[in-house]
């Protein structure tokens, strides 16, 4: 994701001390079970956004534990402050479990669909029916923990596009499971339910309004189904001015209102439904078995059904982990510590959740921006584009060893600019958010592209690119300030924000430049030379912020002028700053990866440029939590005897900002995209500019790493000790090479990276 609220309020507080927390074993049972090195907790504090629930790699379906602070062992607290994700491992109240939700956004999203077991009378209000909770257990497609207020064993696991859950009433008494839909992040809460049968309901729920934007609202349907037919069922619904912790059980006349078995639905907000299975035993187990679709109900049922139907709990667990050790195990690593290959694998399966599937097991899907059920014809349809984060990295780790996931997720950007025109920006469940910065499916396409996955619509993609490059701002809703930026080559500030202290004006073009560098690339190849020197024109247009007196871009006012007064160092640590978005000059005065020649030497040259570059790591002005100076460590490779610092920096970094806690990464995660970051650097080379098909090579943190591509198993293998690679010592495919940074081409046909150490 990338606007982080909670990444501002991190800086603020001191990181948060080590927790205790139950994982998988510490280390994997067979050689092929990779999923044991997976600790889902990692990323679960410091505002990471991630989850520890059930989900199996890029599935539609997860099931995360929603938690909030507690005022007491059995009390939701009214003054817990909402974040973007349903779990913090910090929290101490659980409400149940949220299904479909999302990992590593900086903004409130989805959590919706709430299901909860108790026992006693049936408490609608979350504020009544949570617990506190113990004894978690989290692995790759699995969670469970213990609610203790009733002494109730709650495990999930999921498919899919599914999931079960099993619940153990330990102590036995007055059983109930609750279906709870007003409890969600998304600033929505309009729903609907239906009681099915005596053991099953189904519904659906609106999201929404992303990062407070209006216009991407979405529904998600349901079906839930129990093992057991309950005695008694039945609705409610929460009065709106009581929904806080003020509401008490009133019965038919309060706060809420319990609507009987002969009521069939109930539509509106703060709703719910529940099932009470009467007096049970000690030690009984309930399953509830779940579906969701973007579709339909109807669809709902056909994914629990295809994907679950009665499939015995344990079975269902063995599969989502033999899932993701499948996609974990593309990757496999040697040598390096427990906590690195903890690290690196985490990294990896977040990584691996996002985009996620949108298309149920019939094909169909809701179109971009329009909601029509379309059917996806030979691939499957793809959803959460977080494109201004996860085009820097995560999309090339997906091309070089997930290309089967890559391609269709190429046809699914594709499709969407036919459904509504454009290629997507910040695309959500159908919706396009407008959220961040730039036209980044351009150097997704055009990356994959060149590193030869071509099996999908080029043409239709080129006119998409060319569409959102050469559109007037009026009628561009990816490039609204796209008229100065092709008239002037700059974008001056207050042309579009009105707010000045909201204008990115810097940031857009400096992305837009990137973008126009990637679609040149895939011009030329298609032979349309004239376009292609006009996008290289316009890549080269940054030149025109950079204040040779500063040393750094610097924002141009109306007038042509630079903008009076300056501070380069204005909009560190996510405070504003006029021209930048989440972040300073520094943060983006090096953010030019197509040209870095080109900065070199408007900087004055290569001494010049590495002073500068080493100022901002020495002056603390880089930010590890944020992609604009995400590949900041790699540029010192771009200058010949300075790669050293590359590889002394890269490794800084992993051991400052990524551990085995649950503060283990730098901030947000970003859909992957601090992940990725870990995974190429562990692993020794790097996706140095968006568009581009080259890695730069670094120290990895493995004796050996072997990976499988649509080409073959790459190797990567280093001899010696020490943490620098010797100046002489890069061996590409047995032939020794004189540099640092390499081609998709090479390292595909070398097969094999040999690094000697020193």
């Amino acid at each position: 994701m990338a606007v982080r609220l909670g990444k501002i309020l991190s800086l603020a507080v001191a990181l948060v001390a080590p927790y205790v927390i139950y994982a998988a074993e510490d280390a994997p049972s067979t050689p092929h079970d990779y999923a044991s090195w997976v600790n889902p907790f990692i990323g679960t504090a410091n505002y990471g956004t991630t989850n520890p629930g059930a989900v199996l790699p890029h599935g539609m379906m997860s099931v995360v534990p929603f938690n909030v602070t507690g005022s007491d062992e059995n009390r939701y607290d009214k003054d817990r402050t909402w974040w973007s994700t349903p779990y913090d491992i910090r929290n101490s109240y659980m409400v149940g479990f949220a299904h479909g939700s999302l990992s590593g956004v900086g903004c409130p999203e989805l959590g919706g669909i709430i299901t909860m077991a108790t026992t006693g009378e049936v408490q609608p209000n979350k504020c009544d029916h949570g617990s506190a909770y113990e004894a978690e257990v989290a692995e790759a497609g699995y969670y469970a923990t213990t609610y203790t207020r009733y002494g109730i064993r709650a495990e999930a696991t999921a498919t899919t596009r599914a999931a079960i859950e099993r619940y153990t009433f330990e102590q036995g008494g007055e059983a109930n499971i609750l279906v709870d839909m007003g409890t969600a992040l998304s600033n929505e809460s309009g729903a609907m339910l239906r009681r099915v049968s005596d053991s099953e309901v189904e519904g659906m729920r609106l999201m929404g309004t992303f990062c407070y934007t209006s216009q991407a609202v979405f529904p998600v349907y349901f079906v839930a189904r129990i093992s057991t037919p309950a005695k008694s069922t039945g609705y409610w619904k929460l009065q709106p001015e009581m929904t806080g912790i003020e509401a008490q059980w009133a019965g038919d006349s309060g706060e809420y209102k319990l609507y009987e078995r002969y009521s069939r639905e109930i539509m509106g907000d703060d709703i719910g439904f529940y099932f009470s299975l009467g007096e049970v035993e000690a030690g009984t187990e309930v399953e509830l078995r779940i579906g969701i679709s973007y579709v339909s109900i109807e669809n709902a049922r056909r994914n629990l059904d295809a994907e679950i139907g009665s499939t015995p709990f344990d079975d269902v667990r063995q599969a989502a982990r033999n899932a993701w050790n499948e996609k974990l195990g593309r990757i496999r690593v040697e040598g390096g510590t427990d906590e690195e290959r903890t690290i690196f694998y985490t990294a990896l399966y977040h990584a691996l959740l996002h985009p996620n599937l949108l298309s149920d097991v019939n094909g169909e899907y809701p179109s971009m921006e329009g909601g029509e059920r379309l059917l996806a014809v030979d691939y499957d349809r793809y959803t959460v584009f977080s494109l201004w984060d996860t085009y820097r990295n995560v999309h090339q780790l997906l091309t070089l060893s997930y290309p089967e996931q890559q391609r269709d997720m190429l046809r699914s950007m594709v499709d969407m600019s036919k459904e509504w025109g454009w290629l997507p920006r910040w695309e959500l469940y159908g919706r396009e958010t407008y959220t961040m910065e730039g036209d980044p499916a351009i150097a997704v396409i055009v990356d994959s592209y060149l590193k030869g996955l071509r099996d999908f619509d080029v043409d239709a993609a080129y006119e998409a690119m060319k569409r959102s490059a050469t559109t007037e701002g009026k009628n561009n809703p990816i490039r609204r300030d796209i008229d100065p930026y092709i008239e002037r080559g700059y974008i001056p500030v207050g042309w579009f924000a009105a707010d000045m202290s909201g204008d990115n004006s810097v940031s857009h073009a400096l992305e837009y430049c990137v973008a126009d560098h990637a679609l040149a690339r895939l011009a030329r190849e298609r032979g349309d030379i004239a376009f292609a020197e006009q996008m290289e024109r316009r890549a080269a247009s940054w030149r025109n912020y950079f204040s040779k007196a500063d040393g750094t871009m610097r924002p141009i006012a109306l007038d042509g002028k630079f903008i009076e007064p300056f501070d380069p160092a204005a909009g560190a640590n996510f405070t504003n700053a006029v021209g930048f978005h989440e972040g300073s000059a520094w943060n983006y005065t090096f953010f030019v990866p197509h040209d870095i020649e080109g900065l070199i030497k408007i900087m004055g040259g290569e001494k010049r440029f590495i002073a500068s570059l080493k100022r901002v790591f020495d002056e603390g002005y880089y930010d590890p939590t944020n992609e604009p100076d995400i590949a900041y460590p790699y540029l010192f490779s771009r200058v010949k005897g300075h790669e050293y610092l590359t590889q002394e920096l890269v490794r800084r970094l992993l051991d400052e900002n990524y551990t085995t806690q649950a503060d283990g990464l730098p901030g947000n995660d970003d859909t992957g995209t601090m992940s990725a970051w870990a995974v190429f650097s562990m692993m020794g080379i790097y996706p140095d500019c968006p568009g581009e098909p080259y890695y730069t090579i670094t120290t990895p943190r493995f004796k050996r790493v072997e990976m499988d591509t649509a080409h073959g198993t790459i190797t990567i293998t280093t001899e010696g000790e020490g943490n620098y690679i010797k100046r002489d010592g890069v061996e590409l495919g047995g032939r020794r090479i004189n540099r640092f940074r390499i081609s998709h081409d090479e390292l595909i046909k070398a097969k094999e990276l040999n690094l000697k150490l020193y």
